[in-house]
């Protein structure tokens, strides 16, 4: 508990901490669907082979994106 008083007793610390602490919750709620560069590439590559086998929906004009979804069984 030494050590807490000494940081509490200065502002300067004070400050550090809280800066410390912020950087340590905004990696805890990281956004789980972020992705690496390569990760990205990769599903690029995919939905190119996907695209030319065939495996693709086509959005119908003046079909709203919730009825697309529904025609495709999504929804």
């Amino acid at each position: 508990m030494h050590d807490w008083n000494v940081i509490s007793a200065d502002e300067s610390l004070m400050q550090r901490l809280a800066h410390y602490m912020r950087r340590l919750v905004k990696e805890k709620e990281a956004d789980p669907t972020l992705m690496t560069k390569e990760e990205f590439y990769a599903k690029l590559d995919e939905a190119e082979r996907e695209i030319a086998r065939g495996e693709y929906t086509v959005q119908l004009p003046g079909e709203s994106v919730e009825d697309m979804l529904k025609r495709c069984g999504y929804v």
